[in-house]
């Protein structure tokens, strides 16, 4: 059967809050700086009472992906979770009014929705410390198997692996994926989220990804290298395609038996990096659902990561189908 919807995001639905910060305050706060730190509710509470103002928009790593995805002219569906209170109703408004289609009921009891204390410096690195509430507890009656079985790509989370029951969650949509003969991709995530699954994710990645997302220190940490060129070979070995990002470098793309090297895509000022890679990911994806080659998706991944870094936070200000042509 013939796919009826380009993409579907599976991942933790997670309302972002980010505010500018200096140096100082990351380490004065004892921050990771350049991280995503899993904290507890009552850090979440304490931080966000000491962060400056800033500004609270829905995110979430595969949603921003969808996000993107719907703003390039993609079809589009999210499976995440999310609570009945304020910020779970904010969450699922932002997903559906960009396009997305998002139809998980949400959690009557348990933890609140998730959210994201982002603290972005000038340098324009953002570290991330996130409560994951009631997001991490995405189990498998939650993934919609015919929404799933409908997309010709299925798109996961990395930083939804942090749960067992979520893993079951993921591993049950990429079953389903895989036997409705759909493409099934992962994005790493984050390098500590490496370190913390790379056994796991070598297997996951060996038989059942078709294609994976990384960044460079992503795809080094999953090798236990410092060498990026040791390390595409090594995810050669595993996966059919590898889009793997360099920030200003570029990206290289590893399939066939061969690498394509497509530079970053020129921004004026960079102000925030917070979702460059889940953008990347869209407009790749976006390039893939239309069936252009791979050095075509990857000018389009570059395009809408140069959109969203030129401003605050990780939806795009613009409609991205007006910059990839």
């Amino acid at each position: 059967m013939e796919p009826t919807l380009d993409v579907v995001g599976v991942g933790n639905a997670i309302v972002d809050v980010i505010s500018t910060v200096d140096d100082y305050f990351i380490v004065a706060h004892g921050l990771n700086k350049g991280a995503m730190t899993l904290i507890d509710a009552d850090r979440a509470t304490s931080l966000y009472a000491s962060m400056p103002p800033g500004i609270e928009a829905s995110g979430g790593s595969a949603a921003n992906t969808m996000a993107g995805l719907a703003s390039l002219g993609s079809s589009a569906g999210y499976l995440g979770k999310v609570r009945d209170d304020q910020l779970g109703e904010v969450f699922v408004h932002d997903l559906r009014a960009a396009g997305v289609g998002f139809d998980v009921a949400a959690g009557q009891e348990g933890p609140p929705t998730a959210r994201c204390l982002i603290q972005v410096t000038p340098d324009a690195e953002r570290t991330m410390n996130t409560f994951l509430g009631i997001s991490a507890f995405l189990g498998p009656d939650d993934i919609d198997e015919e929404l799933v079985a409908s997309a010709a790509i299925t798109y996961c989370e990395g930083y939804l692996w942090d749960m067992a029951v979520a893993k079951l969650a993921i591993r049950g949509a990429m079953e389903v994926a895989r036997n409705a003969g759909r493409t099934v991709s992962l994005t790493l995530s984050d390098a500590f989220c490496v370190d913390r699954h790379r056994d796991e994710w070598l297997d996951l990645l060996s038989d059942n990804v078709d294609l994976v997302f990384a960044n460079e220190s992503e795809i080094c940490s999953l090798f236990e290298t410092d060498d990026f060129d040791l390390a595409a070979d090594r995810i050669a070995d595993l996966v059919d395609i590898s889009a793997l990002t360099r920030s200003e470098a570029g990206s290289v793309i590893v399939a066939n038996g061969e690498r394509i090297v497509v530079p970053a895509a020129s921004v004026s000022r960079v102000v925030d990096a917070t979702g460059a890679g889940d953008l990347y990911a869209s407009g790749f994806l976006h390039g893939m659902a239309r069936g252009e080659d791979l050095a075509r998706c990857a000018e389009m991944g570059s395009l809408a990561a140069a959109e969203i870094i030129s401003h605050i936070g990780a939806r795009p200000q613009v409609a991205l189908s007006t910059l990839v042509g």
